[in-house]
């Protein structure tokens, strides 16, 4: 059979296309701000991970300039032979300060950071245990590993508990979680987590890609919102949301960071972050250090947004109203309402993020609304107006919960 018969059968895009309901790959023709000029019309942007708006911030885009003049436009080379430059080694002392560990590495991009740490550790004779909702780049981290990987149900902790009690205790365990889950919106039951990994011999590894920034006193995490900083072992995070740039970091103890430093073949085998984007990366951090009130004032935000769903009517996922995170799911139900309702958002002036099986268990397909600094209440209110609307026209409002399978 020819490879490429795969490719000749696969037609759901296209069939989603002839309804004119294909929600993918939308072009943004300015900066990624609360609002944004999309394919000629200008869109509230609600479907970002640009929590503190620093993309815009002409600080940290003047920092990228200046390290592109100074050191050119790429370091042509992996960090092991010819690409360390001084301004990573700064980065990653300042990342590892501000997350409370001893050292850090960073990575050309948040996906390769999970796959070097997990493909890393996780040996022939361990185990993974991972929350069902953790990120994609995460079970293609346990794959790569030549360990045995574990799910249990979202922030399950029964069943979590079962797995860690299901592993000889001889074996290695990681247990492995989003501390901001970026589907929900929710927090990961970390007090619990790291419980059951200390009875159980177990090691914990944050994912906070969309918990930096954006968690806990001034921004600083997950761990740091529960005050389980010291007790996580590993912490992992980005630069594309909170901090404006591309590419992500692991912080632990040093000997854990030397040894992933030398045998993650995502890190060994890539070329270096180049210059411009360590040094906004760098400088975002920076301005998060120097104006710690941001995550409060995202939190703010946040809460408005909840209440204006809620007055009107919309179905907000329970579990993102424990706490106001950025992150707001709305359901939808269905994959057709999901995407039919997303191209009537877009067309009255806003832009969300569809989310369908197998991203969401059958009937539980939503709508994610993610939210900035940099929104006003205003903004939040026009575009709850344009939602609410597009919800009572297509009469997928107040369904109730979805039960769980």
């Amino acid at each position: 059979m020819d490879i490429f018969q795969k490719c000749l059968d696969y037609t759901k895009p296209d069939a989603f296309r002839a309804t004119g309901l294909y929600p993918y790959f939308h072009t943004i023709e300015s900066r990624q701000g609360p609002e944004v000029v999309m394919e000629g019309k200008r869109r509230i942007m609600l479907g970002s991970n640009n929590y503190l708006g620093l993309t815009a911030c002409p600080e940290v885009i003047e920092a990228g300039v200046h390290a592109m003049e100074k050191y050119g436009s790429g370091c042509s080379g992996s960090r092991l032979l010819n690409g360390t430059l001084d301004l990573h080694l700064e980065l990653e002392h300042e990342l590892a300060r501000f997350v409370g560990k001893d050292d850090a590495l960073t990575f050309g991009t948040g996906y390769q950071t999970n796959l070097g740490i997990i493909s890393s550790l996780v040996g022939r004779h361990d185990v993974v245990i991972c929350d069902v909702e953790n990120h994609a780049s995460i079970y293609s981290a346990c794959r790569l590993s030549f360990g045995k990987m574990l799910r249990y149900k979202h922030n399950d902790m029964a069943e979590l508990e079962s797995r860690l009690q299901s592993v000889p205790e001889d074996n290695g365990k990681l247990i492995v979680v989003d501390g901001l889950f970026s589907l929900g919106g929710d927090m990961a039951d970390l007090p619990s987590i790291i419980r059951l990994a200390r009875q159980y011999g177990a090691r914990v590894m944050v994912d906070d890609a969309h918990g930096l920034g954006v968690l806990g006193p001034g921004g600083h995490g997950t761990a740091f919102h529960f005050g389980l900083e010291a007790e996580v072992d590993i912490f992992m995070g980005t630069f594309s949301k909170s901090l404006a740039s591309l590419g992500g970091f692991v912080a632990a103890s040093r000997p854990v960071i030397d040894y992933i430093r030398h045998t993650a073949s995502p890190f060994v085998f890539s070329a270096a972050m180049p210059p411009a984007t360590a040094a906004v990366a760098l400088a975002a951090l920076r301005h998060l250090v120097a104006h710690p009130d941001l995550p409060d004032r995202l939190r703010c935000l946040s809460e408005h947004a909840r209440h204006a769903f809620g007055a009107r009517q919309l179905d907000i996922r329970e579990s993102a109203l424990a706490f106001p995170t950025p992150i707001l799911p709305l359901y939808t139900y269905t994959i057709e309402d999901t995407f039919a309702a997303t191209k009537r958002i877009y067309d009255a002036g806003a832009y969300t993020t569809p989310f369908v099986p197998p991203a969401t268990r059958e009937g539980a397909a939503l709508i994610r609304t993610s939210y900035m600094v940099t929104h006003t209440e205003a903004l939040i209110d026009e575009a709850a107006d344009m939602i609410a609307k597009v919800f009572r026209d297509m009469d997928i409002s107040r369904h109730g919960e979805p039960e769980p399978q």
